[in-house]
């Protein structure tokens, strides 16, 4: 990954330091970097701390107004930072933004981990402008427009450093999946703006980390999505959208299991579990979650359910599910 990418982003980032944060690698990527990049400066962790708090732990040695989280998977393009800079410079209430995601090896199609942009439903479920669940879209660019989003992508986001450690950072006992949307959520509930601005674009390979099959990726994603429900939902919230949640996660277990995942279908009970678990844990930091929040209801998070619109109404591109 390093050899493939690093080049285009040290070649096309002419108004950033590149730093690479090492989780504690056990390949020759310490080598490489020294060997093929000198320029690149290298942050060393002791251990692997996570996508989540790898970033948290390298972060804080750096001494930056915006930080750019970018995955090792990502391609960036000529010229992608001055629109996400204007972006942010503009709008003294923007906080985040990301650029356009497009898929590494299908260049004419959205990726999935971000697209055009982040919403999530009543429930949790996110989707983006370009993907919903696994339908994906062709750029046609029906989303060349600078919009409004409730999460941008994590394997690309510019993010002012001051409003990234007022919310906290991202949660490191995520470890890793969900983070950047909780996050964000934390950020538009104190009153932060986060934006897609597609005149910035880059290619994204997607999963080269943690493949979509492998189950502990189901683990991740469903016990982190309920520890950011829990952390942030509004009081009067809370009880009834926890218990349409069980219920739809014994649905999707039961599903998988029809479909032969038999280790998904184990993951999403280990899921709840660990989150039964955790929850006390996080009951401090859903308090001061709920007393710094000033938006109740932000930008991008909608009062449907996904998952009847999507299954039920066929709704399955972003806008018509606006519509």
């Amino acid at each position: 990954m390093l050899r493939k990418f690093l080049p285009s982003v040290v070649a096309y980032s002419p108004e950033a330091d590149v730093i690479v944060a090492d989780n504690a690698s056990t390949d020759a990527s310490i080598d490489v970097l020294k060997t093929d990049f000198p320029s690149v400066r290298v942050i060393q962790l002791d251990r692997n701390y996570g996508f989540a708090d790898g970033y948290n732990k390298a972060l804080v040695q750096v001494d930056a107004e915006y930080y750019i989280l970018l995955n090792s998977d990502v391609e960036v393009t000529e010229g992608w930072i001055p629109p996400l800079l204007s972006c942010m410079e503009s709008n003294p209430k923007a906080v985040a933004c990301q650029p356009k995601l497009l898929s590494y090896n299908n260049k004419e199609y959205f990726e999935y981990s971000g697209a055009a942009g982040g919403f999530i439903d009543r429930y949790g479920y996110p989707y983006c402008r370009g993907r919903v669940f696994d339908t994906i879209e062709s750029d046609n660019g029906q989303y060349n427009g600078l919009c409004r989003l409730f999460w941008a992508t994590g394997a690309a986001m510019m993010i002012s450093s001051k409003a990234y450690w007022e919310a906290g950072g991202l949660d490191g006992q995520f470890f890793a999946h969900m983070e950047e949307i909780d996050l964000c959520w934390r950020i538009n509930a104190r009153g932060g703006e986060i934006y897609c601005v597609p005149e910035s674009k880059v290619y994204h390979v997607g999963g080269a980390t943690l493949d979509k099959s492998n189950p502990r990726k189901t683990f991740l994603n469903f016990r982190n999505n309920l520890l950011m429900l829990y952390k942030n939902l509004p009081e009067h919230e809370l009880r009834s959208v926890m218990f349409v949640r069980l219920l739809l996660d014994y649905v999707a277990a039961f599903k998988f299991l029809l479909s032969g995942n038999a280790g998904d279908f184990k993951a999403v009970f280990r899921a709840r579990r660990e989150y039964r678990k955790m929850r006390r844990s996080y009951e401090n930091i859903r308090k001061d979650n709920i007393e710094k929040t000033i938006v109740m209801r932000p930008v991008g998070r909608m009062p449907f359910m996904l998952l009847w619109q999507y299954y039920a109404r066929g709704r399955k591109f972003f806008n018509v599910l606006k519509k």
